[in-house]
This record gives structure tokens, C-alpha cells and sequence, in this order.
């Protein structure tokens, strides 16, 4: 006789496209339903082709699933993790069907993001919302809307931000700039009062607090090529001054972000690397949060906070 399933949990990631010939869909889905123009996709597809061919992200997404659901379940509690996509395989409204299909009548639901934006965060918990209306998918959901300020995700990033200075001789380390990131917005947001300028700068402020660094800077990444203005500055823009100011060795901390996708591996990994190196200057990225032991106990944790009465 199976366990029950009391509690499901629901991770949610943006998705990537599982081929390049799936990028041209994926972008459509993007853009609404808009096709984009040929040279965008090709563009797109030429990033995906830099880092492999494709991004690891939903392998990833999968593997700290698995990783979470067996956590969880060492409690004593029975839980059953899915994954859910906002833009491809497997879409959150599927998935949310597939729950209610399967039992699920209560879930908590988290998006891979640590910092809530309602252009962002918002728009998954609003997917989850119209997927679970009416008596197809009859489920409770609790959302977990930002985990910017953690213990346990400071402790986890501050780690990596170690080990990357680890890699520099010892009486540099201090000199070393580090720079956080994470991905832009529309600068429309701001009239909003949206809170995800000031949770990246709590982000930040902690760690670089908690690790007692004298030198790093914040910048945005990953801009949308559209013709209204995005929040700045930009890390390529950042990186120039740095270099400018002599820095050969530049640490770069993608905050915003937990898991390795083309943001990560290309927009860092490849464009500002090679750039940086074209100027005579090397960067360190820091590793990804991706399923590290120290990022499940980050996701436990966040589930398991959510579900005290």
C-alpha cells in the first residue's frame, strides 16, 4: 500500500529550449505569442550554440527536485516535487493539472528567483493562480514570493563567493573587486513601487557584510533588446570601469540567479569574459547555487517555514 501524498511543492524556472530547433517556438512564447523577427532568433540560437547547443537548465531544475522531494520526505512528512516552466516544457499550467490529477489538494509554491518582482515572481504565481481555478485542479497553494534575505541562502552564495576568492593568491583577495548581478527589468517598474531594486541592495549589503568585502559594485544583466529603457547599470558597463581603475581580477556573482542557464554561462561565462580578456583582465565567476546540498536545505527550509500553522 502506498504512503499518502500529504503536500505538494512546486518549483518553478523559466524554462529554456530543449534543442536549437525549439528556439524559435520558445522565443515566440516569450514574446507572447508574437513571432520575433529572423535575425533575433538566429542571434538566440547562436548564444545557445556558444554554451553547447542548449541550456542545462531544465536538468538542473529536475535535479534539485529530486533532491528536494528526498529531503523533505526525511522528515517524515510525504511529499511529492514537481517542476513547472513559464515559458516551455513542462508549463506550470500542465503541471498544476497534473498535481490536481494525482491527489495533490494542498502545495507550496516556490520560483527559483530569491528576489520578488511583479513583472517577474509575480507572473508565476499568477500562471499557478489561473491553472488552479475552478474543479480541474482543486489545490490549495501557499506561495513563497521572495527569499532574498535567507540565513540559509546568504550562507549558501557567500560560500561560493569563497571559494571563487580562494582561487586568487592570498594578499590579492582583499583587492579584488566583486561584482553582483542580477537579471534587468523595465525601468517602469520603479513607478510601480516594486520591491526588487531594493531586495537586490538588501542582498548585497548583507553579504558583503556577512563577508566583510571593502570593494564590489552591483550591476544589472541581460537587458531585452526593446526600445524602452531598462534598469542599470549594466555589468559590461561595469566591468569597462573597473578595468579602467586597473583591476586585473574581477569576481562576478550572479545573485539574482541559482542555476546555470544562457544568462550565466553566456552572458557572463562567455560575453564578459571574453570581453574582460580582450582588455587584459580575467574574471571569476562564482559557481551556481544549481542542486548543491546547500541550496535543498535552502529550498527545505523555505517549504517547510511555509507549512508552520
Amino acid at each position: 500500500m502506498t504512503q499518502p501524498i500529504d503536500i505538494g511543492v512546486l518549483l518553478m524556472a523559466y524554462g529554456s529550449p530543449n534543442s536549437l530547433e525549439d528556439v524559435e517556438p520558445y522565443y515566440t512564447h516569450i514574446r507572447g505569442g508574437r513571432q520575433p523577427l529572423p535575425e533575433a532568433i538566429e542571434g538566440l540560437r547562436e548564444r545557445y550554440k556558444k554554451i553547447g547547443g542548449r541550456s542545462p537548465l531544465l536538468e538542473i531544475t529536475q535535479a534539485q527536485a529530486r533532491a528536494l522531494e528526498e529531503r523533505l520526505n526525511a522528515t517524515g512528512r510525504h511529499f511529492r516535487v514537481y517542476i513547472g516552466m513559464k515559458h516551455w516544457h513542462p508549463f506550470i499550467a500542465e503541471v498544476v493539472h497534473q498535481m490536481a490529477a494525482d491527489g495533490i489538494r494542498r502545495a507550496v509554491a516556490v520560483a527559483l528567483a530569491p528576489h520578488y518582482s511583479r513583472m517577474s515572481i509575480g507572473s508565476y504565481i499568477e500562471a499557478v493562480q489561473a491553472a488552479s481555478q475552478g474543479p480541474q485542479a482543486p489545490i490549495e497553494f501557499s506561495f513563497i514570493e521572495s527569499w532574498n534575505d535567507h540565513p540559509l541562502f546568504l550562507r549558501a552564495v557567500a560560500e561560493k563567493i569563497d571559494r571563487a576568492l580562494l582561487q586568487l593568491p592570498t594578499q590579492e583577495r582583499p583587492r579584488v573587486p566583486v561584482v553582483f548581478t542580477a537579471h534587468s527589468l523595465p525601468e517602469r517598474i520603479l513607478s510601480w513601487g516594486d520591491p526588487y531594486p531594493q531586495e537586490l541592495q538588501e542582498t548585497c549589503q548583507l553579504l558583503v557584510r556577512q563577508l566583510g568585502l571593502t570593494h564590489w559594485r552591483f550591476a544589472y544583466q541581460s537587458a531585452g533588446h526593446t526600445q524602452e529603457r531598462w534598469l542599470g547599470p549594466d555589468v559590461k558597463e561595469t566591468l569597462l570601469q573597473l578595468i579602467e581603475e586597473q583591476h586585473q581580477q574581477v569576481v562576478i556573482c550572479p545573485v539574482g540567479f541559482v542555476s546555470d542557464h544562457l544568462e550565466v554561462l553566456y552572458d557572463i561565462g562567455v560575453e564578459c569574459a571574453e570581453l574582460a580578456q580582450s582588455k587584459g583582465t580575467r574574471i571569476i565567476r562564482t559557481e551556481s547555487l544549481n542542486a548543491s546540498p546547500a541550496f535543498i536545505e535552502v529550498l527545505a527550509a523555505l517549504v517547510q517555514e511555509q507549512l508552520v500553522p
